[in-house]
């Protein structure tokens, strides 16, 4: 049987229905691209002299690349301050503890319902009345970031650890382990590969939410390549918001890539780590099928006798 039981093998007449469909979304599309060249060409924005400084080292030495590496900083240190958030408040919401449970509860559920911009708000103002004068620009992204974000991720790793099967913490007590040992070797180590996806969705979710620095005039990439650049060069910002966009298109996939890479070798390693374990009394794998009473060695030696 060649076919899958799951697919139909379509006839002619849907085989015409989808090629009409498929020549019919390929105009669309392509009449779509073309109505936007065409209004951009109207107004001027693909002239080679509004395109120049992106050709230009200086261009990216002096705007791009401190830019880049700000919002580089302000989303790395955000992600590892989310991540230990989420995992924190997210088992704390498991413990059997209420007075650990509903206080975490109470912490997620207020910043994860306060809109991240009115956070980010409030620590920038709030921090000079604290600290005295100063630049508190990354610190108020980082931390407006950090108690998002983070408390998005304590709500994954909570869905994450339920969504592991019941009986593998029961046959972990069964066999004398405490619950953190459960927690620690059982639970966890199955939660991370079904978290993995959502965790990267978050983190991309983080990434693009480190533009939202713009608003308090943090050094990022939105604020030079999108604001102080084409003012400094050309006053146009198509060409900037294009420039821009790819570079975040660029970042968000090689995330995605490389979180990718790590699920699979942790599937991998965990694979192949596993070693089939032989019920008491019977004879190890791979020994030897002629030797013991299952191989008939002895039987063999009784027939002799």
């Amino acid at each position: 049987m060649s076919a899958s039981v799951l697919f139909d093998v379509p006839g002619p007449r849907a085989r015409t229905r989808n090629a009409l469909l498929t020549v019919a979304s390929v105009i669309l599309v392509g009449a779509v691209l073309y109505g936007l060249y065409s209004g951009f060409d109207a107004k001027g924005q693909w002239r080679a002299q509004i395109w120049q400084p992106f050709l230009e080292w200086e261009t990216w030495e002096f705007y791009i690349f401190p830019g880049l590496l700000g919002t580089l900083r302000a989303a790395a240190v955000a992600s590892v301050l989310a991540l230990v958030f989420g995992a924190v408040f997210g088992l704390a919401r498991l413990s059997d503890h209420r007075w650990i449970r509903i206080p975490a509860g109470v912490v997620v559920e207020v910043f994860r319902a306060i809109p991240l911009l009115l956070l980010i708000f409030f620590i920038f103002y709030l921090a000079p009345a604290l600290g005295g004068p100063g630049d508190y620009t990354f610190m108020a992204v980082v931390v407006g970031l950090m108690l998002y974000n983070g408390s998005v991720l304590a709500e994954v790793v909570r869905a994450g650890v339920l969504s592991v099967p019941k009986g593998q913490s029961e046959a972990a007590y069964a066999v004398g382990m405490r619950k953190n040992q459960v927690m620690r070797l059982v639970l966890l180590p199955q939660a991370v590969t079904a978290m993995m996806p959502a965790i990267v969705s978050q983190l991309v979710v983080l990434l693009k939410d480190t533009a939202l620095g713009y608003i308090i005039a943090y050094v990022d990439l939105l604020n030079t390549g999108f604001k102080i650049l084409p003012a400094r060069f050309f006053g146009s910002l198509i060409p900037a918001a294009i420039v821009i966009g790819i570079i975040y298109v660029a970042l968000n996939m090689a995330l995605s890539f490389l979180a990718t890479w790590l699920e699979r070798r942790s599937r991998r390693s965990r694979k192949t780590s596993a070693a089939p374990i032989a019920p008491p009394g019977a004879p190890a794998v791979g020994a030897g099928a002629g030797t013991g009473p299952v191989g008939g060695g002895v039987a063999a030696g009784h027939g002799m006798e």
